[in-house]
């Protein structure tokens, strides 16, 4: 792989540390003011890889690598480290927390859609789906430190500031998991409605009648219509009762853009006392569900389990979080690859959702749905995977992500100012919001490294592999160059020759959606390779014939000799049980290896020869 991934880490940490820190205090925001999830996305470039990945621990001073140590070196020895970070949470936690408790709001990421205005002080307060999902990502990184740290020795002082920030991150972390629970939303609509026509458009790829395709629609989302009345805990039951009661109407599932305006307070939940009224609109974006699902997932990784990070209250509301995220993946996956196998909805671009709005943006957030659910579920029978690397594909030629952008071509608005969302039911306290989405290449590449994870042909695998690696060249270029910020992203100018003028501000945003996919990265080189048949073949063949060779040396060998050759015998034989026992695994290393005993053999063949002639 073109990405390395260690060093690209450290280079960003590097970086990192240059602009974060002036003298011992820390610069929060970049790109735009602080808000809850820029100074959450600005931590959790360093938190994130450190609790996930076991080669950049820094919970354990005494196994913190030397590399690491030399690029956090500001923060200072391997003992002040994690210390420093330990303030660092609980100076943004209690930064985050009001009289009442936590809030999640989107601040300075909140833009007006009438031109001239700013959002007002009570706008910039609306809490917000992406501050759910990421406090919940730092949240369980945060209790993943704690709990490594822990058993480190350390003054009185320092241990209290660790058991303060494991009780503020609990009560962080519950807050966040009832804020996505509030922000689920079923929307239901009949099919002749302007929704249900334009989801029927979609899915119908066959020009057949709209009556027959919404009638086989149904059909396939049956399970998940009866499923959806087991949904629970700050979820307003009539909209499913409406759904399972009347087969007639089609429907949508995901999170809405913040706390859903018909959205109940969650029952039994002590610790949180702040459930605010929720003004969103109660109908799924794609993009705040993907950033949903994204966060839910952290809940139920393998580090969350093996380290126990969840209390008894948080399990059971995880245990609601895991039925809205399995519903809404096998949702979207059955939409996404509805219909005739030879045409799928999703190799129509770019995706139109159901408010009819069309963007290869939300063709690439409906394949990261996609992707999720073959994850899940194991998967292939809907959506070969072949069809869907050579979707990606498309898309980044489309995007000009892996071509060259032509001048004023309009692709280059997906990367800057970006892909606007209307956050319809903002508009209460102020002028209507929006949402701007600029992560298209980091999406892409994303998607490119999860398929490449998940498929089991070599051949496609490589090809996947060489794909990220052009995604990475047009990405890496994005780097910010000229400013005291160097090294962080994002200017798109650097690569987009119709661009004038160049960013030299950090954007949080964009640079923890790298750190994600180095991460996937690191992911990718630790899996198992794919079984390749051809290698296969050629490993087996190769170990038969050499089986057969030393076979035949041990019936020319004398048996009560000890000198060198039958010193190179029982060495090959070492080696060629070894090769046998590798061959399913690494068959290019049993090759290589059974390689050297075919040349030792052909010694002990020509010395014996030698000897023979010699001796006649």
């Amino acid at each position: 792989m073109r990405i390395q991934p260690r060093e690209e880490l450290l280079n960003l940490w590097r970086s990192i540390m240059k602009v974060s820190l002036d003298g011992d205090k820390w610069q929060w925001g970049g790109r735009y003011e602080r808000n809850s999830i820029s100074d959450a996305e600005q931590l959790l470039c360093i938190i994130y890889p450190a609790t996930v990945l076991p080669y950049f621990r820094i919970d354990q001073p005494d196994d913190t690598a030397d590399d690491i140590l030399e690029v956090l070196r500001p923060l200072g020895d391997e003992l002040d480290i994690p210390q420093r970070l330990v303030e660092l949470l609980i100076e943004h936690i209690e930064y985050y927390t009001e009289d009442d408790g936590p809030s999640f709001t989107g601040g300075s990421y909140f833009k007006s859609a009438k031109d001239g205005t700013e959002p007002t002080p009570q706008q910039m307060q609306v809490d917000v789906v992406d501050s759910f999902s990421m406090a919940v990502s730092l949240m369980l990184s945060t209790l993943s430190l704690v709990r490594g740290f822990s058993s480190t020795v350390m003054s009185p002082e320092a241990e209290a500031r660790v058991r303060h920030l494991e009780r503020i991150a609990n009560v962080r972390l519950t807050a966040a998991m009832v804020g996505l629970l509030r922000s689920f939303v079923i929307n239901v609509f009949t099919p002749d409605s302007r929704e249900g026509l334009a989801l029927l458009g979609t899915v119908n790829r066959s020009n057949r009648s709209t009556r027959q395709v919404a009638e086989e629609l149904r059909s396939s989302l049956q399970e998940i219509r009866a499923s959806l009345g087991e949904v629970t805990f700050g979820f307003r039951q009539q909209r499913a009762a409406e759904l399972i009661e009347n087969r007639n109407r089609l429907f949508e599932i995901g999170w809405t853009w913040g706390i859903a305006q018909d959205a109940p307070d969650v029952e039994g939940v002590p610790s949180v006392t702040n459930q605010r009224r929720g003004i969103a609109e109660s109908a799924p974006f794609l993009y705040f569900t993907v950033n949903a699902l994204d966060g839910i997932t952290d809940l139920f990784s393998g580090r969350t389990t093996v380290l126990g990070l969840l209390n008894d209250e948080q399990q059971r509301l995880a245990g609601a979080l895991k039925l809205r995220w399995e519903l809404t993946q096998r949702y979207w996956g059955t939409i996404a690859t509805f219909g005739d196998a030879r045409r799928r909805p999703l190799e129509d671009l770019p995706w139109r959702t159901t408010d009819d709005r069309e963007s290869d943006h939300f063709s690439l957030l409906i394949i990261s749905l996609v992707l999720q659910d073959q994850e899940v579920r194991g998967t292939t029978s809907t959506m070969e995977r072949p069809r869907l690397a050579d979707i990606l594909m498309k898309l980044g030629e489309r995007g000009r992500v892996t071509s060259r952008a032509t001048r004023d071509d309009a692709a280059v608005r997906y990367h800057t100012p970006g892909t606007e969302i209307q956050l319809v039911g903002s508009g209460r306290d102020g002028p209507d919001l929006f949402w701007r989405l600029n992560d298209f290449s980091p999406l892409l590449l994303k998607n490119v490294l999860r398929l490449a994870r998940l498929t089991r042909d070599a051949d496609l695998r490589e090809d996947l592999i060489q794909t990220a690696d052009e995604i990475w060249v047009h990405i890496f270029q994005r780097r910010i160059e000229h400013s005291v910020n160097a090294g962080l992203w994002d200017d798109a100018a650097n690569v987009f020759e119709g661009l004038k003028k160049h960013n030299d501000r950090p954007s949080w945003y964009y640079t923890e959606r790298i750190v994600e996919c180095i991460v996937m990265a690191i992911g990718l080189i630790q899996d198992p390779l794919p079984r390749s048949a051809n290698i296969h073949a050629v490993a087996r063949a190769i170990l038969s014939e050499t089986d057969n060779l030393f076979d035949l040396e041990l019936l020319e060998a004398n048996v009560v000799d000890r000198g060198a050759l039958r010193v190179q015998l029982e060495e090959a034989r070492l080696n060629l049980n070894h090769a046998h026992e590798i061959a399913s695994l690494r068959p290019a290393t049993a090759i290589a290896t059974v390689m050297d005993i075919l040349r030792t053999l052909e010694k002990v063949r020509v010395a014996r020869q030698n000897a023979a002639e010699g001796a006649g």
